[in-house]
C-alpha cells in the first residue's frame, strides 16, 4: 500500500470508531435495555430552529439543586456524572436521590447534573408536526407516559410517549 492509501484507510477507520463511540450509549440502551415507563411533563413544545419536537421533563426524577435554596452541595463537591436509581411504583418508575457512585442493584439512569437541570439523554422527542401537537396536549394534561429503555450501564433511550390516560 502506498503512503497516501494508508493515510486514507487510517482516517476512515478513525471516523468509523468516532461514529461508533458517539452512538454507543443510546444504541446499547435500545438493544439491551430494560423497558421502564416514566411520567413526563413539558418544558418547551416547539423550537422553530430544530423542528417539531417536545422537550420533556420527568416529575418523578430528582431535580438539580437550586443554588438559591441552600440545598446545593459545597463548592468543592464536583458536579457532572450522576446516577439516579429507579424503583417501580405501580405502573410507573420513579427516581431516587442523585448519587455519585453507581447503584449496586436495580436499574438506574446515568445522567449529568452540571447544568440547570438533570440531563439523562431522554429529554427531547422529535415528531412530525401534527403528532407533536397531540403529544404536547397530552403532556400538558398530565396523561403522557414515556417509554424508555435503560441498559445495565444506565444509558437510556427514549422510545416514545404514550398519550393515553
Amino acid at each position: 500500500m502506498t503512503s497516501r492509501t494508508t493515510r486514507v484507510v487510517i482516517a476512515a477507520a478513525v471516523q468509523l470508531v468516532l461514529v461508533g463511540a458517539a452512538v454507543w450509549a443510546p444504541l446499547s440502551a435500545r438493544l439491551t435495555g430494560e423497558v421502564v415507563r416514566l411520567r413526563v411533563a413539558a418544558v418547551d413544545p416547539v423550537d422553530a430552529f430544530r423542528g417539531a419536537y417536545v422537550d420533556l421533563s420527568y416529575p418523578d426524577l430528582p431535580a438539580v439543586p437550586d443554588p438559591g435554596d441552600g440545598s446545593v452541595p459545597p463548592a468543592d463537591e464536583a458536579r457532572g456524572t450522576a446516577f439516579v436509581p429507579l424503583t417501580r411504583q405501580g405502573a410507573h418508575w420513579v427516581g431516587g436521590p442523585v448519587q455519585r457512585t453507581v447503584p449496586e442493584d436495580g436499574p438506574y439512569l446515568r445522567c449529568d447534573d452540571s447544568g440547570w437541570r438533570l440531563r439523562c439523554g431522554i429529554e427531547s422527542l422529535f415528531l412530525p408536526q401534527d403528532r407533536a401537537a397531540a403529544v404536547q396536549d397530552a403532556v400538558d394534561a398530565g396523561t403522557a407516559v414515556a417509554t424508555v429503555r435503560v441498559d445495565s450501564a444506565g444509558h437510556a433511550a427514549l422510545l416514545g410517549v404514550d398519550v393515553g390516560p
